[in-house]
Formats: C-alpha cells, structure tokens, sequence
C-alpha cells in the first residue's frame, strides 16, 4: 500500500525517511500534495504491507493511505 505522510518539521520528515530506508521501506521526500496541508510543506510517500501504524514516530503530523485519488486519513497527530 501505499501512503503519503506529513510532519510538523522539515527535519522530522528527514529523519523519518531514513527510519524508513534502514528498515527497507521504500520511502522518498516530495513536496506536500495540495489537497492535504503541511506545516513545512514536505512530505514522505512510502510503500508499505504492513500495519502503518507501527511506523508511526512523534515527527509525524497525519498519514494518509493512497488507495484512491483523494486519499484516506489513516492517522492524526493529538495535538
């Protein structure tokens, strides 16, 4: 599956793409789609088979599964 996930800081997205790499999940940095809203406007798209709820780190905002076009909120930061 695949998911597009967004973070509060620039360097939280970077230090969780290499989370992602050293655990061998595909996973690149790229701009925030549009349609979801970012507080530093980059985001990390990565595959995943497993329960992305393992995965998630306090650097994360919102993860969105991109199982259609729009996406699905599959997860939210407590504020």
């Amino acid at each position: 599956m695949e998911y597009i996930a967004t973070f509060f800081t620039q360097s939280g997205a970077i230090k969780y793409q290499r989370f992602l790499l050293e655990k061998n999940i595909k996973a690149e940095i790229m701009p925030v789609p549009r349609k979801f809203s970012s507080s530093c406007g980059i985001s990390v798209r990565f595959l995943l088979d497993d329960d992305v709820l393992k995965y998630v780190s306090d650097d994360i905002e919102k993860i969105y599964e991109m199982s259609s076009i729009e996406g699905r909120l599959v997860y939210k930061a407590d504020m």
